[in-house]
């Protein structure tokens, strides 16, 4: 997969002609992905690919995600047409890192996905328990970032090994990583130090499923 100046070498390569003969500059690739100068710098200094923006990206200029994040040229992409996969996407979804999502309009989307990420996923056969949502909060930092878009596969939902999962709470959505005490209780971990662990009953907490990507792979 492409790093992230690349990705943003790539976009320059896709607009050039948008802009005649004026150099197009990383100030230009932040307005088209509509992120700051100031978050543009941060995931340029972590490496960390806006998918989300991306995606946004990809759906105005009506060409594929595969394009630019595994430098594709658009005649290969022809025959890979017929590999890509679709999942669905809740867009309006937000699970929080930090201090609770609310769930809006459930609204779902069709994400088409590469065949190189499938495997990540778990393979074609783990594809129909695989959902996408967004992330909020800093929490889970570095792991997860504000507006990640993460995998969640529904049908794997015991905590016993632990693991980075989606729950609901009283308190809301949220993304976290988890352990299963010898009482049977739960520890609920950021994996950002600044916040502290919190632990609930098992009776607290419904797991909505392990999350096993953010295209790329989740420790």
């Amino acid at each position: 997969m492409n790093n992230f100046m690349e990705i943003v070498e790539e976009i320059k390569n896709i607009v050039s002609s948008e802009f005649g003969e004026r150099k197009v500059f990383d100030k230009d690739v932040a307005d088209l992905l509509n992120i700051s100068q100031m978050n543009f710098a941060t995931m340029k200094k972590r490496n960390k690919i806006p998918f989300s923006e991306l995606l946004d990206f990809c759906a105005r200029k009506s060409i594929s995600i595969n394009w630019i994040l595994y430098g594709q040229s658009p005649e290969s992409l022809v025959e890979a047409t017929n590999k890509f996969y679709m999942i669905k996407y809740f867009n309006d979804v937000s699970a929080s890192a930090g201090g609770g999502a609310e769930v809006l309009h459930e609204e779902i989307e069709e994400l088409e996905i590469p065949q190189q990420f499938v495997f990540m996923l778990g393979g074609e056969k783990e594809l129909k328990y695989i959902e996408a949502i967004n992330v909020s909060g800093d929490s889970m930092e570095p792991t997860f970032s504000y507006n990640d878009i993460v995998f969640i596969n529904r049908n794997k939902t015991d905590l016993g090994r632990g693991g980075i999962f989606t729950l609901r709470t009283e308190a809301g959505l949220f993304i976290k990583r988890v352990q299963k005490r010898m009482d049977g209780k739960i520890d609920i971990i950021s994996d950002n130090k600044a916040y502290s662990t919190q632990t609930l009953n098992l009776n607290e907490i419904e797991v909505i499923g392990r999350v096993v990507s953010r295209f790329g792979d989740v420790d």
